[in-house]
């Protein structure tokens, strides 16, 4: 039997993008904005994504980000998509958890990833050690996650606030190695295919495969994050994803810069080397009207059985940015409003 969007949550990605001309309190400013018209709309989740060191991303430290939409909407969960955790000691991620746990309680995600999100030189700037290494990173999760744990009088060390809020933790990954500590550890699993399409089927059957229930989860859980920018016609959505096809440029070109302005014509202008690469980097990417993406979303949801989709939109007007929202939540089953 099919499964249909309308029965499935919807959630956003939020990096707090920086635009050409903005602050980053500018794009923190209009994160909360697009937030608020989710948590309306009856979106599920609004996570932020740890990076460092690019000037187009502004949502390095996660927490303080979270807490901040956290603390300006009422009902929709907020968290990491993710937390890198070779950057931080699991006690200080307990710690802040803990506290977004105690302040918004029963609104918050804790997603990890393995990868440093950013590159090699600002990794080790940012690491607690240098012998630190992505190899601890099952260990370093089993850490963060019996410090969360209720209290038991043989622990030596604490986390307070964090001890006993059980925030649920996600594991997020881009290949098939999270996958497979997901469902060993009983946690739900998020897989990162808006950037990293290729092992995307692999993982999901071997986290259905592996999994084994646990506290926090009986049964497996999986959502996939997609790009889409959704507008009132094909040419208009075209159009606009005309920023997120440079955004991407950078990326591969590692000429990074922020979210420049819509172009006419950028697609017949691109350098076909640069093209190729980012449209296969980006192959779950739904552009044009609401139509257009709902067809395109349902087939990625046949095809892969997901229990949740995430969306990560990258539009350079924020009025543009939340109506592709508007029109994508029409497809999805709400959260209870």
């Amino acid at each position: 039997m099919k499964k249909q969007l309308s029965e499935i949550p919807v959630s956003v990605l939020d990096l707090a993008t920086i635009v050409e001309g903005d602050s980053p309190k500018d794009s923190f400013i209009k994160s909360l904005q697009v937030a608020k018209r989710a948590e309306q709309l009856g979106y599920n989740r609004y996570w932020f994504a740890e990076h460092h060191n690019m000037p187009n991303i502004a949502s390095s430290a996660t927490s303080v980000l979270i807490g901040y939409i956290a603390g300006n909407t009422s009902e929709i969960r907020v968290g990491s998509g993710g937390v890198m955790l070779p950057n931080h000691a699991p006690l200080i991620i307990a710690e802040q958890f803990g506290t977004l746990a105690s302040l918004y309680p029963g609104r918050i995600d804790l997603g990890l990833g393995r990868a440093p999100g950013t590159d090699q030189i600002t990794s080790y700037a940012l690491r607690r050690n240098l012998s630190g290494s992505v190899d601890d990173f099952p260990r370093d999760v089993i850490e963060l996650k019996n410090y969360l744990a209720p209290h038991t009088n043989d622990a030596k060390v604490r986390a307070i606030p964090g001890e006993g809020t059980q925030v649920p933790i996600w594991l997020l990954g881009s290949s098939t190695y999270s996958a497979q500590l997901a469902a060993a550890l009983g946690l739900p699993f998020a897989f990162a295919s808006h950037f990293a399409p290729s092992h995307l089927h692999d993982a999901l059957k071997l986290y259905l495969k592996g999994f084994t229930p646990s506290d926090q989860l009986q049964q497996p859980y999986s959502l996939a994050c997609v790009n889409v920018i959704a507008a009132d016609t094909d040419e208009e959505a075209d159009y606009l994803a005309s920023s997120f096809y440079q955004l991407a440029s950078g990326i591969v070109t590692n000429k990074r810069k922020p979210l420049q302005p819509p172009v006419k014509n950028f697609l017949n202008e691109w350098d076909e080397y640069e093209k190729a690469a980012v449209l296969q980097m980006m192959k779950y990417t739904f552009i044009g009207s609401a139509a257009t993406v709902k067809k395109g979303l349902q087939s990625f949801l046949e095809d892969t059985q997901v229990d949740e989709i995430m969306v990560a939109s990258y539009v350079y007007d924020n009025n543009a940015k939340i109506h592709s929202y508007e029109l994508i939540g029409e497809f999805f089953k709400k959260r209870a409003l």
